[in-house]
């Protein structure tokens, strides 16, 4: 048999554009992944207590997009939610983002709007146009809340200072002089109902579609007979790193299953300051599980090496530049389309990820007869 695509990767990018070529167009869609499991980073699962987790570090799902919305609700109902998030430094808990709450807890008294942003404005370093991630946090805060909140985690989160990033790494993260203590500001916040992972078997089960798992993407473009491959996976791995690798960032995590309802106060608790993980997750906080006992998961960031996953593309100049003459190789690359984080180099949230698949489904010409 010779399949119409063979799409590399069964995460949000390949399974979106599986089922639209599926039912849409009626096409034959080969998916392979060469883990075990369907759903990429967003899957989750239930673990060895009955918790389920998010293995692959939180998926907050949140958007403004009414069209990415309807698209996946025809494969999950949704579990609404407010994303919590505390930072954890100077030995004491603080709401994050920074809101009205935690201004008052760094002064110590009451306060209003007002006199938060009279005081920020007195705080702020007057920068017109922030260049780097340091520049876009201090023109807001000043260098105090950055040192508190951003300098730190920024350093462990990527092993390159906010001044080497770019700003649209730190600038992702509102700062509020009300008392809107919820992490995302998108319109639409909320969790597949029965989990990501059901919400990606749903996709994939349409008629045409089959998913092979475990599989090398190597071997199956050479031994699997097929008429254009869609290809999410890093964009460098596919061309054997001939340009250099792209520099990326990997995570190590660490599950620990406790005896109690709830083992801290909020979903998500960063470490700025202290130890070597960035945050610990309870994502039983934003499920709604009813259970007993709980998990956590600490997360660790660590440098990219062979055998680990590719989670962060770096938001960084010199990155840009190697990922153009990459992406120049990709627009030349007959027979191939390039879609997803890995294969565009890009820091998308789930829901980008998605509009950027539904829209590349359209440009995709019918293959010829």
């Amino acid at each position: 048999m010779t399949w119409d695509y063979l799409i590399v990767g069964a995460g949000f990018s390949g399974a979106v554009l599986a089922e639209r070529l599926a039912s849409q167009r009626g096409a034959t869609c080969l998916v392979i992944d060469r883990r075990d499991h369907i759903g990429g980073n967003a899957h989750d699962r239930a673990d060895a207590a009955g918790v389920l987790i998010h293995p692959y570090g939180p998926h907050y799902f949140r958007t403004n997009s009414d069209r990415v919305v309807e698209y996946l609700s025809q494969f999950t109902a949704w579990h609404p939610v407010e994303y919590k998030v505390l930072s954890h430094t100077h030995g004491r808990y603080w709401q994050f983002p920074i809101n009205l709450n935690t201004f008052e807890a760094l002064i110590g008294r009451p306060s209003t709007p007002e006199e938060m942003a009279a005081t920020l404005a007195e705080w702020r370093v007057p920068i017109a146009s922030p260049c780097n991630s340091e520049e876009v946090i201090i023109s807001q805060v000043g260098r105090r809340l950055y040192g508190m909140f951003f300098e730190n985690y920024t350093l462990k989160q990527w092993r390159r200072h906010p001044r080497e990033l770019d700003p649209s790494v730190c600038g992702r993260i509102p700062v509020r002089t009300n008392r809107d203590d919820r992490f995302c500001d998108e319109k639409f916040q909320a969790l597949p109902r029965a989990g990501y992972t059901a919400m990606f078997g749903r996709m994939l089960a349409q008629p045409g579609i089959e998913v092979r798992l475990r599989t090398d993407f190597r071997e199956a473009r050479a031994q699997i007979p097929h008429r254009h491959l869609i290809y999410t996976g890093p964009v460098d791995e596919y061309f054997g790193n001939r340009l250099g690798p792209l520099p990326w960032r990997s995570l190590r995590f660490e599950m620990e299953t406790l005896p109690v309802e709830f083992a801290q106060p909020a979903m998500q608790v960063n470490y700025p300051n202290d130890h070597d993980y960035t945050r610990v997750v309870e994502i039983k906080h934003a499920t709604g599980q009813k259970l007993p006992h709980t998990t956590i998961v600490r997360e660790f960031p660590q440098d990219y090496a062979a055998g680990l996953e590719p989670y962060y593309p770096i938001p960084a100049p010199d990155a840009r530049a190697l990922y153009t003459r990459y992406a120049e190789l990709a627009a030349v690359e007959k027979g191939a389309t390039f879609v997803g984080r890995l294969a565009t180099y890009r820091y998308y949230n789930m829901d980008q990820c998605v509009a950027a698949a539904l829209t590349e489904f359209e440009k995709l010409p019918p293959l010829p007869h």
